[in-house]
């Protein structure tokens, strides 16, 4: 279902909204009845994009709904996965402490 999300998001919408994003997992509701879409942008905008995903949904439903076969197609909700921004940052703050040892080889 991610694939087929993140394929139809890159290539089937148009909305600028969502450009930029990259969908970085789903978590379907045991019933079917509910999947979290779980997304990132590298530009930091999410809240835009998520507005641009979620008026997006409708036809995200009904298109896996032709590639897809279940019996009941979720309702999608987006989520913005902010681990990748995390990581970045702890990477960051990292290469400073690291930079700052070189700096002051002493302070150890």
């Amino acid at each position: 279902m991610q694939r087929e999300i993140a394929e139809l998001v890159r290539l089937r919408i148009n909305d600028p909204r969502v450009r930029l994003v990259t969908i970085t997992g789903v978590e379907v509701a045991g019933d079917y009845s509910h999947a979290k879409v779980f997304f990132t942008r590298l530009d930091g905008k999410h809240e835009e994009a998520q507005q641009g995903l979620e008026s997006a949904s409708g036809f995200l439903r009904s298109q896996l709904a032709h590639s897809i076969k279940l019996r009941i197609m979720p309702q999608l909700h987006f989520v913005f996965d902010s681990s990748v921004e995390r990581g970045s940052h702890l990477s960051q703050l990292i290469d400073e402490a690291v930079a700052s040892d070189k700096l002051h080889p002493d302070n150890s």
